[in-house]
Order: structure tokens, then sequence, then C-alpha cells
């Protein structure tokens, strides 16, 4: 049998392992100690964590205490999603929550708010949230003397489209709300900084940016925030956050991705970016009817999602895994099903268009022969295609 060489583009599911990463977590491994003892083997243990504690603030522009280490981002946001969030000087409880109707299925399932508690806010067709709408809701919630828990992603991890933070954080504060932003995607791509700007909460998953698997973290980025109703009780560890003995080896690779993402933010986006665009003309050279979802809005420099007409994705995902390149058609998060896609329903794509929905995502390892890889599947895929529609 002929060995095929393989393309991964399928970064925004799970990135590879940073080499930074992997030799942390070696490091942190070799060490003897649990982080929450006083001992010497103890306080190295909590050294280790502190400094990864350190690079995750760096990268979303937070402080170190406010750093709450997780599971992965699932955790960080149901931790974050529940009325039992409490506000210095601001007793008020959160009656009711609002989600982006594209959020990622871990926020639209995995809140701990009551199902008639939770509403839902509209997208336009280019999937951008509906200002009109959520101010709609945020004010039909104040006038009850309710208050509203906001959560949006600030960028999709099934098109790539950015959300405009900074805007939709100022309107929820205008009603009294916090704002709850899933960040996972953005992590690595673009300055989150800038992207995240005014929002009070971030969730964080060390895979996305070339950590390990099974970490995460969610951010308390405005002061006096605090979780009365945690998830993990019985132990004082991540500030009284979260109980369970930290896992030390993996928060050491989770910091140490973090560190090498922020080191080379700006190259490896502009280096994506352009690797996507490629990937783009070369899309729209071979399939000129072919539809890129946001194309011309802000969008992450690494992910290019598209239907071509005619070529579903179950049967496109086979093809281009036969020939070597491994994609999606949406979310990682569906055991390995493809699955109808809430996110383009929400944007009124219509079934047909949906079903043949894919995405390509670049990352750190990603290069020029995987781009021409992805080409070479491509083109075959669609002359196949256009035999079989003359066949017909």
């Amino acid at each position: 049998m002929v060995s095929v060489s393989r393309h991964y583009l399928d970064h925004n599911a799970t990135s590879p392992l940073r080499p930074e990463a992997r030799d942390a977590i070696l490091g942190a491994l070799d060490q003897v100690g649990n982080a929450s003892s006083v001992h010497q083997e103890g306080r190295k243990a909590r050294g280790t964590m502190d400094r990864a504690r350190d690079a995750i603030a760096a990268l979303c522009g937070a402080s170190a205490r406010d750093v709450i280490f997780t599971s992965g981002g699932t955790e960080a946001n149901a931790l974050a999603l529940t009325p039992g969030m409490q506000v210095d000087g601001a007793p008020k409880p959160f009656t009711h929550l609002l989600v982006s109707s594209v959020e990622h299925v871990c926020v639209l399932e995995g809140h701990r708010f009551k199902v008639d508690c939770v509403l839902r806010i509209n997208v336009d067709p280019s999937g951008l949230v509906s200002k009109d709408h959520l101010e709609l809701l945020l004010q039909d919630i104040a006038e009850t003397g309710g208050r509203a828990l906001v959560a949006i992603q600030a960028a999709n991890n099934e098109t790539g489209i950015l959300q405009p933070i900074a805007e939709l954080a100022m309107l929820v504060h205008r009603f009294g709300g916090l704002l709850h932003c899933d960040a996972v995607q953005i992590a690595g791509k673009l300055s989150l900084d800038h992207i995240t700007a005014g929002a009070d909460m971030l969730a964080l998953s060390a895979h996305k940016i070339g950590g390990p698997q099974g970490v995460g973290a969610l951010i308390l980025r405005s002061g006096g925030i605090s979780i009365a109703d945690k998830m993990f009780r019985g132990g004082g560890q991540e500030r009284g956050a979260r109980a369970g003995t930290e896992n030390v080896a993996g928060i050491s690779g989770f910091g140490a991705a973090a560190s090498a993402c922020l080191t080379s933010l700006m190259e490896n986006s502009a280096a994506m970016l352009q690797l996507r665009d490629q990937a783009q003309a070369y899309l729209l050279e071979a399939a000129p009817d072919a539809v890129v979802y946001g194309s011309g809005l802000a969008r992450l420099p690494n992910t290019l999602a598209f239907s071509v007409p005619g070529l579903t994705a179950e049967t496109a995902l086979m093809g281009f895994d036969l020939g070597g390149v491994a994609l999606s058609s949406g979310s990682a998060c569906s055991s390995g099903k493809v699955k109808k896609s809430h996110v383009l329903e929400a944007m009124g794509v219509s079934n047909d268009m949906a079903a043949c929905a894919l995405r390509l995502s670049f990352g750190w390892t990603s290069t020029k022969a995987d781009l021409e890889g992805f080409r070479a599947v491509l083109d075959k895929m669609v002359r196949q295609r256009k035999t079989n529609a003359r066949a017909a």
C-alpha cells in the first residue's frame, strides 16, 4: 500500500503540542509534591503553577490572581455561567442568561441556569449578534427588576467570524449586566487584549494553542467577581473557586504554550492569514459557485468555512481524509459525527448548503505544503462532482 502524506488543517479542533509545552510537561512530571503542601516539594510545584498562571494572565491582559485553572474550555464556561455569580457592591442576583444563538454547544447546553431563564440573542445573516435584539432583551429584563449575565463568543469556532465584543460589553454594562466571553478560538491567533476588550470573564483552552488537552482557565478580568455556586467543592484550591488537586503538569504545559503564542503572535497570525487567503483563492478558482462564510467580515486569520454546492460534507470529509488532508465540518465536539450546524441555521443558511459546509483551520505547524495538499484533493473532488453531474 502506498502511504499518503498527511496535511493537518483542523487546528480549531485541536492544535499539535508545541515543543515548549512538551518540555514543560515532562519537567513537571519529574517533580514530586502537591501544590497545596507547605514543604519544599509542594512549594516547588506551587512555583511551577504560579509561573504558568503569570503566562496565561499575560496572554489575555489580566492579573494572575484572577486566573482559575479548569479541566478545559467547557468547564470554564460552565463555571462562569451560573446565577450564583457575585459582584462586590451589587448583591442583586443574576436572573437571566442571554446567549448568542451561534455559541458553542457547551455554552448553549452547559450553563447552570434554569431553562426558562435562558434567552437566545439573534444573529444577522452574516453571523453577527443583533445589537438591537440584545438591547431589547436587556431592557425587558431590567424593567422587570432582573439582571442579565450575557455570553457571547469572541470568534465563532465554525465560521471564524469575530464579534464586536467591546461594543457589546458597553451595551451589557449599561443595563447592569456582566459579559462572559468564550475566547477559546481567539487565543494564539489574534490579540486577546484587543478583541475581548470590555469582557468581564474569559474562557480559554490549552489544546487550542498547542498546549495539552484537558486543561483550561476561567479569567475574571473585572474586579470584585466571585463564584458563590462552585461546581467542585471539598478543597481550597484555585483560591477557593475550584476544589481538587491541580494538574500541575498540564498547567505547566498550558503556560509554556501561552508564552510561545504571545512571543510569536504577530508572525504566526500573518502567516496563517496568508495561507487562509490563498486557500480561499484556490477554492473559488476550482469552484466559482462556492460560498465562503464570513467573507468580507472580520474573522479569524486561520479559518476558512465554505460550502461547495453538491459536495456534501460527509462525502467530502472522507475524500479529504483518504487524500491525506484532515479538516472538519464544524465543531469537533460531536463524537466524530457530521451533524447539522446550529450556527449556519441561525444565520439562515439553507439546509442544502449547510449540508455541504466544511472548515479548514491553519495553525502554528501549517506550511505551504499543507495548502497545496488541500488544493490537490479539492481539485480532484470538484472534477468528480462535475463528472457526476454530467452523468446524471
